[in-house]
């Protein structure tokens, strides 16, 4: 069963063959985490989540939120994980002990999310947004604040959202119109309406905790005159005693295409004069503080598809090997033979490899972008944490916009694979398609992920992550090349590393001339091809491991992982990477037809 969720030998490789995270350890802030521990904690992850959270996966869809009277329910199921939950102290697994978290490496916590996502994806928004405000207070709330609020809230006796969006306002943050205005008593009185608010409102917990953009009153327009509040559903005292409810309700909840489980409401802040809120760090520095925030959410949405993938190709995998339809294609002219597994037919097994390479790449993207904010808490010198954070901020683009891209597709292989009985809801997979959707939209647009990563990223402290990133991947190039095996892989990657290059800088020129319309038309495309490059140096890097094992004479099981690891470097490196070199040359030639199209020649009307 553990099979179905996510594949623990491979976590096992990514952790500790790929990123070797147990030497953490050596550093005074991870002491505790050596690998006896760290195994605990992933097999404790994975025993919560096979035990308690996914049986609560089928009633999350289909029993799903319900909405009267300005209250919201969520599956009756939802609670007892959520004590469980709680109980365990997995709401802020990387934070201080001191306010209820357990202090473990993000990339272990990355792992230990492997199994709770794929098990309960709407559940886990609960906890995982509750960790996100959190955050905001323990980043920029007072020590007031930090006393109320953070330990409820890391514990899980609070819950948290985040309040951005309104009707006029979706990515465009700056257009809000919710009003804050300050009170004789140094609060502020809040009024708008939010919407697509994940969590906004349920029965879980007692108090929700609303950190909310909103705009003081003669703040300056735009992004520039944002701040921040929080907000709670319950006011709080100053003595921490619950007090009267605040005057933020629930007008309503929306019917979606996944994610049932989750609570997504529209939220009236202020509608009969009676909301307060505290502000949250500085006057008009709210989307500072908002951005300060973004790679922690953004890689939690990449990490959200990778569940998503991972199951679907686990369910995938296990599912071929059983289902028998059709004579082998060696045997197709004999009518006496007998039919045979699914996964012995070439067209299941190529989209399986697909499957199978994507997820394993992605995962050690994901892990690793974890183990650069880990090497950032830990280091003592300033041009390390400078490196780290550059290769953090520029791969974030990629581990949301181009993971959630890729998931998405792993899991309509996943339904393919299953054939008719994918598509039907008696079987796991379609719902895994529905509920992966929504992360190439929420938390910033996979289409602003690629703006984002073209107008700001590549020239980041004048190119230097860039830089770094491919001393990076040119090590690992150098490492393959020693193997005899791999040279010819490893000649592969490097030459796309080195036309990647060649197209940043065309575009990079492109986009800061007249043509930047054009450029721009571009962003998503040059993400993608950014992706497989990334996807390619991953690979090889696990294949180079393998390659090293398999030559020290591994046992008979692992002999089988560390093959597969060669082949799904081989099969993307030679069957994909090929197609994103001509999508480069398409990025090179620029053709403008994008931008010259007229508005009306899209037809439509």
């Amino acid at each position: 069963m553990a099979q179905l969720i996510a594949d623990r030998r491979d976590i096992d490789f990514v952790l500790h063959e790929q990123l070797k995270v147990e030497e953490l350890s050596q550093h005074d802030r991870f002491t505790e985490f050596n690998r006896k521990t760290i195994d605990l904690i992933v097999s404790e992850a994975r025993n919560l989540a096979l035990k308690e959270m996914l049986p609560t996966q089928i009633d999350g869809d289909r029993q799903g939120t319900h909405f009267e009277n300005g209250k919201v329910t969520v599956p009756e199921s939802f609670h007892r994980v959520w004590e469980h939950f709680k109980e365990c102290e997995w709401v802020a697994m990387t934070e201080d002990p001191e306010w209820g978290g357990q202090g473990m490496p993000r990339t272990v916590a990355l792992a230990a999310g492997d199994y709770f996502n794929g098990a309960s994806y709407a559940f886990m928004m609960y906890p995982g947004l509750t960790h996100g405000a959190g955050k905001l207070v323990e980043t920029f709330g007072t020590a007031k604040q930090k006393r109320l609020f953070l330990k409820k809230m890391y514990t899980g006796e609070w819950t948290g959202t985040m309040l951005l969006t309104e009707p006029q306002a979706g990515s465009d943050v700056g257009a809000l119109t919710t009003t804050a205005v300050k009170n004789g008593d140094g609060t502020y009185a809040i009024t708008g309406n939010k919407i697509f608010i994940s969590s906004g409102e349920h029965d879980l917990a007692e108090n929700i905790i609303h950190p909310v953009l909103a705009r003081i009153e003669g703040a300056p327009a735009g992004s520039k005159g944002i701040s921040l509040f929080l907000v709670p559903k319950i006011w709080v005292n100053d003595d921490g005693r619950l007090g009267e409810p605040n005057d933020v309700v629930c007008t309503g909840i929306e019917e979606k295409m996944g994610i049932h489980g989750n609570a997504t409401c529209s939220l009236a802040l202020g509608s009969k004069g009676r909301c307060r809120g505290t502000l949250l760090g500085e006057e008009n520095k709210g989307m500072r503080a908002m951005f300060l925030m973004m790679n922690e959410a953004r890689l939690l949405v990449g990490h959200q598809g990778l569940a998503c993938a991972s199951a679907s190709y686990m369910y995938a995998v296990n599912y071929a090997r059983q289902r028998v339809q059709g004579r082998h294609l060696l045997q197709a002219m004999d009518r006496n033979a007998t039919s045979v597994p699914i996964i012995q037919h070439p067209d299941v097994r190529r989209q399986l490899l697909t499957m199978k390479a994507y997820v394993e790449g992605m995962r050690s993207l994901l892990y690793y972008v974890g183990l650069c904010g880990d090497k950032i808490l830990i280091s003592d010198d300033e041009a390390e944490k400078t490196k780290y954070q550059g290769i953090v901020d520029l791969l974030i683009p990629i581990a949301k916009g181009y993971v959630s891209d890729r998931a998405f597709e792993v899991c309509s292989h996943g339904i393919q694979v299953y054939g008719g009985y994918g598509y039907i809801k008696e079987y796991p997979m379609e719902q895994l398609l529905r509920d992966c959707r929504i992360t190439m939209i929420y938390e910033g647009t996979n289409g602003i992920q690629a703006m984002d990563f073209l107008g700001r990223k590549l020239g980041l402290n004048q190119g230097k992550p860039m830089m770094d990133l491919l001393a990076e991947v040119q090590g690992t190039i150098a490492a393959a090349k020693a193997v005899s095996e791999l040279q010819n892989l490893a000649s592969q990657v490097e030459n796309a590393v080195n036309k990647l290059g060649e197209v940043a800088l065309h575009l990079g020129q492109t986009a800061m001339s007249p043509q930047i319309l054009t450029a721009f038309a571009y962003a998503h495309p040059f993400l993608e091809v950014a992706g497989d490059v990334v996807m390619a140096w991953m690979l090889l890097w696990r294949a180079t491991l393998a390659a090293e094992k398999l030559a020290q004479g591994a046992n008979a099981k692992d002999r089988s992982f560390y093959a597969g690891q060669l082949k799904s470097a081989e099969f993307f490196i030679s069957s994909i990477l090929p197609i994103t070199g001509g999508k480069m040359e398409a990025i090179q030639a620029s053709n403008s037809a994008v931008i010259e199209i007229e508005e009306d020649s899209f037809g439509g009307k």
